[in-house]
């Protein structure tokens, strides 16, 4: 798909913020991924969708050695319960397959919830796309998307 094409790069581009578009092929893991997009492990951003209810998602930008912590992430919503979607709901509810997913170019601008660790340093977030990624500023990102940061992580393991 041409960037002219891909709703992510899209969206990137008309909401003014710079990055750079690393195009790789398959990787089968996270430190794969790093030195695919020439990044540390921690700055590959997942985006996670999480349903709060029946039609009310949201997106969690978690680093790559982190993990979401359910009792903050609730706690931080004001909810009793969350749940991931299945693949098809995912697709449905953003037009990304999961592994693909990125909040820009979603079909419906869902709330952002990035973990507090996101903002002020350069991060790598999935473009849409299998092995298309871009590194940008998590600043830049939290600010575009008006992003709640917020504790909602724990480390790996």
């Amino acid at each position: 798909m041409d960037a002219d094409q891909n709703p992510a790069l899209r969206a990137l581009d008309a909401a003014g913020i710079a990055h750079v578009v690393t195009r790789h092929g398959p990787v089968g893991s996270l430190g794969e991924a790093a030195a695919a997009r020439g990044v540390q492990p921690g700055d590959i951003i997942k985006t996670l969708v999480v349903r709060r209810a029946d039609d009310d998602f949201l997106f969690v930008l978690v680093p790559g050695d982190r993990e979401i912590s359910w009792p903050k992430l609730r706690a931080v919503l004001g909810v009793n319960r969350i749940s991931m979607p299945d693949a098809a709901t995912a697709r449905e509810v953003t037009g990304y397959e999961r592994g693909t997913i990125t909040p820009f170019g979603s079909t419906r601008a869902w709330p952002v919830v990035a973990d507090q660790t996101v903002a002020g340093r350069t991060i790598s977030l999935g473009a849409g796309e299998h092995g298309l990624a871009v590194t940008l500023a998590g600043s830049d990102v939290v600010r575009a998307l008006d992003a709640r940061l917020a504790d909602v992580t724990d480390p790996l393991g």
